[in-house]
Parts: structure tokens; C-alpha cells; sequence
């Protein structure tokens, strides 16, 4: 029989609110980590480069984006960063792949600048930003400088020797680097001259350095 008093529907469950994590590093890739966290790996997508410390403790500040299919973590080193991830989510046709694709091919502090000089030409140089989206950045946050978060400074990567041997930190190095729009043969250059500055063995000074060649 049909129930005379049908029951309402019930609200959405609200998602949980993060603002950082603290765990052990369980694996680490170009573009994300796994951070252990009481025995919960949790599975964080980062920009490209993002350093987060030798390890394996881990302060990770992290965002939580919520879809129809899937909630997904987005990581990263410090509050700055990611308050300007949040910022660039504000901008019009800039969702959570092309903010962290932005993070990936920029610095914060060069992003800012390259804002604040309204460089058309660099802002499309990153992989997956046209005209219009760069258009939209300019005008989005041109006016609104004074909402960037304080960014912490890029420091200079340390001498280390070389190896002979190509290492994984190498060859994920090299894949990130392609995956944003280098041609293999830039990224080959821009990754050997970043072993030869910093060796090859961390992935993420590795990385930090060949995106500045």
C-alpha cells in the first residue's frame, strides 16, 4: 500500500570543511601526493612544482571541490597559495583544472605581477589558457590586487652533482613539463640544465627548477 504520508525529501549532506591536513608523505607525483593521515591516505591534486618540504611530515593546506561524481582535494604548500587558487575560481570560464594549470605554469608572485602588468602574452604562453581566458583573468582580477594573499618568495634551488642514470624525479619531471606545453626537446633542455644545477634525485626542487628555465 502507498504510504498516505510520504516522508519529504531529505536535505544534501553539506560537504566538510578543510583547511589543512597533517600526515605523513605516502607517495608523491608531479601533479599530486597521497598524505597519510591517521591511516586515511588521502589522494591531493597540487600544481606542478609545488613544494611542500623534505618530508614525510607534512602540513598540506587543501581545498575541497564538490561534483555530481566525485569530491576531489586539491593541495597545497601554504595558505597564500591556496587563497589565490580560491581567487582565480572567481574568474569567469576558470574552473579548479585551469586554476591549477595556471599554478603549474606560473609562480604565485610571477602571476600576480604578470597581472598587475596585464602581460596579455604571458599569460597564454601556459598550456590551456587562450585570449579569452586570459581576457577574463585580466579582467576579473586586475582590479582586485589588493585581495592577493601574501606569496611566499621562490628560493634559490641549492648545487648538487649529477648522476649519470635518468631517475623517476626526472622522467615525471619531464612528462609535467610536456603535459603544459613544452615540446619534448624544450623539456629535455629545461630538465638537464635542472639536474645539472640540483641534481636529480627530489622531484619537486627537480621540477621548481626546470619551470624557471
Amino acid at each position: 500500500t502507498l504510504d498516505p504520508w510520504p516522508q519529504p525529501p531529505r536535505p544534501p549532506r553539506p560537504a566538510p570543511v578543510y583547511d589543512f591536513l597533517i600526515g605523513t608523505l605516502s607517495e608523491r607525483q608531479a601533479n599530486r601526493l597521497v598524505l597519510d593521515v591517521s591511516g586515511v591516505g588521502y589522494d591531493l591534486i597540487t600544481p606542478l612544482g609545488a613544494s611542500f618540504g623534505p618530508g614525510p611530515k607534512l602540513k598540506v593546506y587543501v581545498h575541497l571541490q564538490v561534483r555530481e561524481d566525485a569530491h576531489l582535494l586539491y593541495g597545497f604548500p601554504d595558505r597564500g597559495t591556496r587563497e589565490l587558487f580560491r581567487l582565480l575560481l572567481k574568474v569567469k570560464q576558470v574552473g579548479p583544472a585551469m586554476s591549477i594549470a595556471i599554478l603549474s605554469g606560473m609562480a604565485p608572485a610571477d602571476l600576480k605581477a604578470t597581472i598587475q602588468a596585464k602581460d596579455m602574452r604571458r599569460l597564454t604562453s601556459i598550456k590551456g589558457v587562450g585570449k579569452k581566458t586570459a581576457e577574463q583573468i585580466l579582467l576579473g582580477l586586475s582590479d582586485r590586487l589588493d585581495e592577493f594573499p601574501a606569496l611566499p618568495g621562490s628560493a634559490a634551488p641549492a648545487a648538487a652533482p649529477a648522476r649519470a642514470q635518468r631517475s623517476e624525479a626526472e622522467r615525471q619531471t619531464l612528462q609535467a613539463l610536456v603535459s603544459i606545453g613544452m615540446s619534448e626537446r624544450e623539456a629535455e633542455h629545461a630538465t638537464a640544465q635542472a639536474v645539472a644545477a640540483v641534481g636529480r634525485a627530489d622531484l619537486e626542487l627537480l621540477l621548481r627548477t626546470a619551470l624557471k628555465r
